[in-house]
């Protein structure tokens, strides 16, 4: 009896560690296989940004860079601009458009970015634009606005007391309209961030994400 005793614990101990075993599998079966949530992770992003295109002669890197720094850091891009489904840049660059200036909802978007570029000056005393730039602002979006484009949030009444900067051509227009000019190559002033050419676009684009981030001037 002494002997046997011990063999038949070492029995149960085999037959509870088997099951053990068993539940740990079907636990392990039951967690997605990779690829499977990972790839559901991937396609989320941190929101939607619009991107406004002059149909022709916007400033490629302007829109490229940008583009690239908010993708890379999550956000999901939408491209508008006025009467055509695809945008041509001063150099050639192609961005097929999502939707006419005259169809956005404000409320689909954390921030609004106008590029520059020659053919931004169609946007100057355009009442879509215009009504976006100050409908974003007075939403509480992130809205922004490289070389040129500065004068159409000018001309749209949001600069009223606050710090921006633009292409030199553009100094006059603001100022008049109640803008401290800074002369800088990126300014930030609460929401509104400025740009003053292709040369600062990336670093546009990198002031837009931290701004987007809540992240502090």
């Amino acid at each position: 009896m002494k002997k046997i005793f011990p063999v038949g614990l070492f029995l149960l101990f085999l037959i509870f560690l088997g099951g053990f075993f068993i539940l740990k599998k079907e636990k392990l079966e039951k967690i997605p296989k990779e690829g499977g949530e990972i790839k559901e992770m991937e396609t989320q992003t941190l929101g939607k940004v619009l991107i406004v295109l002059a149909p022709k002669n916007f400033r490629d890197e302007e829109y490229q860079k940008p583009r690239q720094v908010l993708e890379e850091a999550g956000f999901e891009i939408e491209v508008a601009s006025k009467g055509v489904s695809e945008a041509e840049g001063t150099f050639g660059a192609k961005a097929e458009v999502d939707k006419d200036i005259s169809q956005i909802n404000v409320d689909d978007y954390l921030g609004v970015v106008f590029v520059g570029g020659t053919g931004a000056a169609i946007y100057f005393e355009d009442q879509n634009a215009l009504s976006l730039a100050k409908t974003a602002f007075e939403k509480g979006k992130v809205v922004g606005a490289i070389c040129i484009a500065p004068s159409i949030l000018a001309n749209a009444g949001i600069l009223q007391g606050k710090k921006a900067t633009a292409f030199s051509s553009e100094e006059g227009n603001l100022t008049a309209k109640g803008a401290q000019y800074t002369g800088e190559l990126v300014t930030v002033d609460g929401k509104i961030i400025t740009a003053n050419g292709p040369q600062v676009a990336e670093e546009f684009g990198r002031e837009i994400v931290d701004k987007l981030k809540n992240k502090p001037e």
